[in-house]
């Protein structure tokens, strides 16, 4: 009886909608076990959830509910069906969705959320922009939610290797998976954990040489793409039908007769498989692991892609935005939030006083009109703000808010836009400017934010946990980590990293710090990449950072001056010499070199 008590204790009953809707009402995180009268909630699960209870010890944020299908109109979609669904209400907010029992992605979604949830508490995170799901029939053709659970199979996770990555294969791989019709949707970079090699690979775990290959997935970084077959992709060979001219005959005694009665799972199955066998034909599957099973693709998409569903019905896309001198000395701050109040977020921004060619080059559309002469004179004139900016369809959506290039056609047909609102009469010209295409904003971003790289070091006494939440820390600052190696600093390569320090008197307390065991060296690139990362790393003494900066990673992690965590290089020179010598294929993207 004890036992019994105990299990109605840890998952409250939810029967009917009055329940739900108190139950939405809960503070916290609620994982819901929907399911049928007929077949009872899901007990293979229950012991997980006891173990979750007791670990995590958080009784007033920590919720588990037993809901019934057939009760709850909410749950409709989920009525008559045998697999078990478990939901999880953040607030009353239904975030996420997980189908079958699977105890490690339930455990590690649980675990995630709450361990967040403590942080926010703390002041220690920012609660992020969680997007509820809708509860709807994952079978029915006419959901139109894009990505379900149920939908997965059409996916394929590809897995490009650490060792690809460090001999700069990644682009020649992507490209032949995209000539060979596939598509792309989404991609990340990653250093694998222990862990996740051991959840992903278990299929392998029992081979012989299973820890050499854990040892070398989280050696680097590996690049992690979401693969569609693309709408346009010729279907194999096997299923082929005749060509509508060829007259059909009987076959011979020789021969068999062709097979194209074959359904369409079938089908779909050989498309599936195809991009392994791409892989092999293109002689680089050894570079390149290809996953197609449902479950384990399910897996993927929400530990590394858990917005996938969201980003997939949006088309995010980066354009530049330039507020001219002017406009950027007396009215920047209306400006800046209209651009927040329309959606985009701001990426990056810098103050850039334009060189006569620059402002010769984006005014082009102006050249023949006889004020052209005025308006390069007021470009180069002072500083001007560029901008770049991030949202669904940006670049449309940025040129339909602006309107027209000059004052007086806006004044006349588009009164509402930018240009009709910041004219002023310094110019007859739109006061503010935006690129005309993806192909533009390309152009305009590298123009106005060259792209350089920096050498990042994270020291040795940084544990586990702290070098994942700074590799978060680097990727959430904008930085693309472009390169990843975990090794250990001999003397010899120490001195590569600390080539101006080798002759100092402290220098051998570096060195001890160093062979304490390996270090991660990192390439990180980004616009004003060495700038950016020392700003991001703080004073060198981790009790000055405490002081001056407490939200930099020295500050954060930092334990003294000879362990402060993290290392950087002091200007792009030295960064373009140590990442050329540590990462000897690897060309560093420094346009400005001193």
């Amino acid at each position: 009886m004890a036992g019994k008590k105990r299990e109605v204790q840890l998952q409250t009953v939810i029967n009917n909608q009055s329940l739900w809707d108190e139950m939405l009402q809960n503070k916290g995180l609620t994982v819901i076990d929907v399911y049928q009268g007929w077949c009872g909630p899901c007990k293979a699960i229950q012991a997980l959830f006891r173990k979750l209870r007791n670990e995590l010890n958080e009784e007033e944020i920590l919720h588990f509910v037993v809901a019934e299908a057939d009760n709850i109109v909410s749950l409709q979609p989920f009525r008559d069906k045998c697999e078990p669904v478990f939901l999880f209400s953040l607030n009353g907010k239904i975030i996420a969705k997980i189908q079958g029992a699977n105890a490690p992605l339930i455990s590690k979604k649980v675990t995630s959320l709450i361990n967040d949830e403590k942080k926010i508490a703390a002041g220690e995170m920012v609660r992020p922009q969680y997007h509820e799901i809708l509860l709807v029939d994952t079978e029915s053709a006419d959901a139109g939610e894009g990505l379900s659970e149920g939908a997965q199979e059409q996916y394929s996770i590809a897995i490009i290797k650490p060792d690809a990555v460090l001999t700069r294969k990644v682009s020649e791989i992507k490209e032949k998976i995209t000539k060979a019709g596939f598509i792309i949707e989404a991609e990340d970079k990653k250093v694998f954990t222990e862990d996740q090699v051991m959840d992903f690979y278990s299929h392998i775990a029992d081979q012989p040489d299973f820890e050499e290959f854990m040892s070398f997935m989280t050696s680097g970084l590996s690049y992690i793409l979401v693969v569609s077959q693309g709408s346009e992709q010729e279907p194999p060979k096997e299923v082929t039908e005749p060509e509508p001219d060829t007259e059909a005959t009987e076959p011979t005694k020789d021969q068999s007769k062709p097979e194209v009665d074959i359904t369409s799972e079938e089908f779909k199955k050989k498309k599936r498989d195809s991009l392994q066998e791409i892989l092999e034909r293109q002689n680089i599957s050894q570079f390149c692991d290809v996953e197609d099973d449902a479950t384990l693709v399910t897996k993927f998409l929400d530990t590394f892609f858990p917005d996938f569903k969201t980003l997939k019905s949006m088309k995010l896309q980066k354009t530049v935005a330039l507020l001219r001198p002017d406009l950027f000395q007396e009215r920047k701050e209306e400006v800046l939030d209209i651009i927040g109040d329309e959606g985009f977020k701001i990426l990056e921004q810098r103050q850039i006083v334009l060189s006569k060619g620059e402002a010769r080059t984006l005014c082009k559309a102006y050249e023949d009109e006889e004020y052209f002469e005025k308006i390069i004179e007021n470009m180069t004139s002072g500083p001007s703000l560029a901008l770049i900016l991030l949202r669904d369809k940006a670049v449309q959506h940025w040129k339909e808010l602006l309107g027209p290039g000059t004052v007086e056609e806006a004044n006349t047909n588009f009164p509402m836009s930018l240009c009709a609102k910041f004219a002023m009469e310094s110019l007859p010209i739109n006061q503010l400017y935006g690129s005309d295409s993806l192909e533009t904003a390309e152009r305009d971003m590298q123009q106005f934010f060259p792209l350089e790289s920096t050498l990042a070091l994270i020291k040795p006494h940084a544990t586990e946990e702290q070098q994942e939440e700074i590799l978060r820390i680097i990727q959430e600052a904008g930085f693309d980590i472009t390169q990843h190696k975990k090794i250990l600093l001999t003397p010899e390569l120490a001195s590569v990293i600390y080539f101006k320090i080798t002759g100092k008197d402290f220098y051998d307390d570096v060195l001890q710090v160093l062979s304490e065991g390996p270090s991660v060296v990192l390439a990180l690139t980004k616009w004003n990449a060495v700038s950016a990362w020392r700003h991001l790393m703080g004073p060198t003494d981790p009790e000055e950072a405490r002081m001056l900066a407490p939200d930099t990673i020295r500050a954060r992690f930092g334990i003294s001056v000879s362990k402060n965590i993290v290392h950087g290089s002091s200007n792009t020179y030295e960064a373009t010499e140590v990442i050329g010598k540590i990462f000897e294929e690897f060309v560093p993207d420094n346009s400005e070199e001193n």
